[in-house]
């Protein structure tokens, strides 16, 4: 139920994030499993790509409306809390739960990191689907540098109409890719109207007739997906705040 996160890939000098390339401007892009080695120490918790600063404390409300019509509130907590991902890299903990009116039907903790050059790696999330309070699923768990598991890209630092790449990797579980379609969209939230919106197309090798289309404004995010195939969902941004001291980190079940 959960909205997850295929060109032309910009390269940079191949000492950057031990990846093979030959210009100066940013990485090239991992697709599919290929693997990638990533040096920790050009990365960081703390995360200000414009169209996706995560500022701890930071707490974004949406609605979602599945193909059946049914309404979920999805909450998303940057939290204070960083981890220390299998492949090394520290990560930044973002805390993600979805309601169906008061009962918690899934919860995530997702992890981030941001490389020298902006851009905002994906590390792999723990994640659980709950019935009535008890978990019934933990599909679509993993963690880079574990079983195969590669990191992948959700933001390139410096995007461009045509950037494919893989958002994440795990052979059967977690295998969701982006390409950038526009920089100059518009839409109308519950929040507020964007302009000059970042348009990222998300497909999955698993559910190869599924579609998102995803709208990043600067400055906040995420704040639109659509179901374009495989369904007809929509989530969209209703709020911004500052959740309470401590909001997000309690053990899956209990945010």
């Amino acid at each position: 139920m959960k909205s997850k996160r295929i060109g032309i890939a910009i390269l940079v000098v191949a000492t950057a994030l031990g990846l093979t390339a030959c210009s100066a401007s940013e990485p090239v892009l991992p697709r599919g499993n290929e693997k990638v080695t990533l040096d920790p120490a050009k990365f960081s918790t703390q995360i200000d790509n414009p169209y996706w600063p995560m500022k701890p404390g930071t707490r974004w409300t949406f609605r979602e409306t599945d193909a059946e019509g049914t309404v979920f509130t999805v909450v998303v907590i940057v939290t204070d809390k960083t981890k220390t991902i299998a492949n090394g890299i520290k990560a930044r903990v973002v805390r993600d739960t979805a309601y169906q009116g008061n009962e918690i039907v899934e919860d995530t903790f997702d992890w981030y990191a941001q490389d020298s050059f902006g851009s905002i790696w994906y590390l792999g999330e723990d994640t659980a689907e709950f019935e009535h309070g008890k978990v019934v699923s933990r599909a679509g768990s993993f963690e880079a540098g574990l079983h195969g598991a590669q990191a992948g890209v959700l933001l390139p630092g410096h995007p461009q109409v045509g950037q494919s790449y893989r958002e994440e990797y795990q052979a059967g579980e977690a295998e969701d890719n982006g390409e950038i379609l526009s920089l100059v969209e518009q839409a109308d939230t519950p929040f507020r109207h964007f302009t000059d919106m970042l348009l990222i197309k998300d497909t999955s090798a698993i559910e190869p007739d599924v579609v998102e289309y995803k709208f990043y404004a600067r400055g906040f995010g995420a704040v639109l997906t659509l179901d374009v195939s495989g369904g007809s969902g929509r989530e969209e941004l209703v709020k911004v705040d500052k959740a309470p001291a401590g909001a997000g980190t309690g053990p899956l079940g209990h945010p």
